[in-house]
């Protein structure tokens, strides 16, 4: 019976090779370092525990299969090293932060990469009136009314 912690490394291992798979598009060309900061917009401090999550791009624009995700320590920051030259998808998620996610084109051996998480925003319901979002051809209308005359200046019928 294998114990939970080598299967822990197995899993581990097998995520590693898979990783190098999916990189290993253009083993021959330059390859570059890369360091992420991940910290809030509003204060400038670390995010812990988010994921960054790397995906190749294509030529024509669109995200290739595959991916690879890190983490970020205590200090926000997270890396990899062996990352091909090329167009590079990042996001990151992290719980009460809105997601953020860019393309890059990774052109140097050494890469660091700062991203400001900025908090949600408020979150929008059809069911609330929402006036400023108003086409003027939609609203409505004011009503003229007359103005109301005092009773000494009312006309006899």
């Amino acid at each position: 019976m294998i114990s939970k912690l080598a299967r822990i490394a197995v899993l581990i291992a097998l995520c590693a090779c898979g990783a190098s798979l999916v990189w290993a598009q253009d083993e021959d060309g330059p390859m570059s370092n890369m360091h992420f900061v991940v910290v809030r917009e509003y204060n400038g401090k670390p995010v812990r525990n988010a994921a960054v999550v790397l995906h190749p791009v294509t030529t024509k624009g669109k995200q290739a299969r595959g991916g690879l995700e890190l983490k970020t320590d205590s200090e926000g920051r997270a890396g990899i090293d062996g990352i091909p030259y090329g167009p590079l998808r990042i996001q990151v998620l992290a719980p009460g932060f809105k997601t953020f996610g860019e393309d890059y084109n990774i052109n140097q051996a050494e890469t660091e990469i700062v991203v400001k998480l900025r908090r949600p925003g408020q979150q929008y319901s059809v069911y609330e009136n929402h006036p400023a979002e108003t086409k003027p051809e939609e609203k409505k209308p004011e009503e003229k009314k007359e103005p109301e005359q005092k009773p000494s200046e009312q006309k006899p019928q």
